[in-house]
């Protein structure tokens, strides 16, 4: 841990946050990995403690602190082997919430933020499609104004928190003709009629629910459009950002606890009269993986400070997320085959790690995407610009 960027209030909550994911979390994961579900009870708890209201401001019920609490908070839930309670938890504070912060007016944030910082409402964002993928733009689903209403119809996949959340926020076309400049963000119920959704069996993340919904002419009232029409595209950009510095800090901190097993276990485990620990062969694969992590991780702290100023970092977070998953994979990889046979069973937590790894050069824009959206900047001197420019 670096003091340029962590504080000794940092460690102190940091060690809280450890002692209330041992005391409340980890007796329980076993069984919500099984049950393919977070128990509800879990969510009240996390709000008590003020973890989902780190990055809302204080007038809205949060705490207002600086983002390096949040890097906290998200290193410590990779700490804990279960990558898809990990997603429940930050797609709830960091998808859905983000969107309630930036855009969400008064009455939507008495409505939905407030009760989301308390973690008496449980939210998901929806805007990856079936048939879209990372194409943004090339969403189908569509919100038409009728009267004092929008009827949205169509359906998103791969959705966090999608099966038990009580509201969704909504990315649909409100003008197809515009193509992505004609995307508008919504905040819906999920109990609304004409709302389902379908659990989908996932290979990995097992404990968080992963839903594909489904929009059948589901009336939304015109007061839960958020911030200006039309302009859900450019939100969704500028959000972007921060998803992306969320899965890098996730992939170096799941790094970091797969290689401090993998070394706990090869100072145990010996071979030829030694532990393994100490073949020059496996010591030095050691080595990189350990050197692959450290640049990885000092990289999103530097990320993080960029966003933490108010900057537009687009193309850091961007990196952020391409390489460290790039690393989380190898290191999941490697260290996995440092436990032989051992790596291979279910009973031990280096095959959870492995398949949760997984889904890290995928979710929030895949390798390929964030690749060409870096060639763009590098090569075709594109700019992005927050939505306010």
């Amino acid at each position: 841990m670096s003091s340029v960027y962590f504080t000794e209030e940092h460690l102190l909550f940091r060690q809280s946050l450890k002692d209330f994911l041992q005391k409340e979390v980890v007796p329980h994961i076993e069984e919500w990995e099984k049950a393919g579900a977070v128990d509800r009870s879990i969510w009240e708890k996390f709000g008590e403690m003020g973890y989902f209201g780190l990055a809302t401001p204080e007038k809205d019920g949060g705490l207002g602190l600086d983002l390096f609490y949040t890097v906290i908070f998200l290193e410590e839930l990779q700490k804990i082997n279960s990558g898809g309670f990990a997603a429940a938890m930050w797609a709830h504070a960091y998808l859905a919430m983000t969107h309630l912060n930036k855009e969400a007016n008064d009455d939507i944030k008495q409505r939905y933020l407030h009760p989301s910082v308390e973690g008496k409402k449980v939210g998901c964002l929806c805007v990856t499609e079936p048939f879209g993928g990372s194409d943004v733009a090339g969403m189908r689903t569509t919100a038409v104004k009728k009267g004092d209403s929008y009827i949205l119809n169509g359906s998103k996949t791969f959705i966090t928190n999608g099966v038990y959340a009580d509201y969704m926020i909504v990315a649909a076309k409100t003008d197809v003709s515009l193509g992505n400049k004609g995307i508008s963000i919504f905040v819906v119920d999920r109990n609304s009629n004409g709302v389902t959704a379908s659990k989908l069996n996932k290979l990995g993340w097992r404990a968080s629910d992963t839903a594909e919904l489904a929009f059948d002419n589901v009336e939304v009232p015109a007061s839960n459009l958020m911030g200006e029409e039309n302009m859900g595209f450019s939100y969704i950009m500028e959000h972007f950002a921060l998803e992306r510095l969320v899965m890098g800090i996730n992939a170096h901190a799941r790094s970091e606890h797969a290689l401090e097993y993998a070394l706990k276990y090869m100072s145990e485990r010996e071979a030829f009269g030694k532990s393994i620990d100490r073949f020059q062969a496996l010591r030095h694969r050691v080595a990189d993986l350990h050197a692959d992590i450290e640049i990885c991780k000092q990289y999103n702290y530097f990320v993080a400070d960029k966003l933490n100023k108010g900057e537009y970092a687009v193309k850091e977070a961007t990196i952020s997320k391409l390489k460290s998953t790039k690393v989380a994979d190898k290191v999941a990889y490697e260290c996995l085959q440092f436990l032989g046979g051992y790596g291979y069973i279910e009973d031990y937590p280096m095959a959870r790690l492995f398949r949760d790894s997984r889904l890290g050069p995928i979710g929030g824009g895949t390798s390929e995407i964030l690749r060409e959206i870096i060639a763009k900047i590098v090569i075709d001197k594109k700019e992005y610009r927050p939505a306010t420019d």
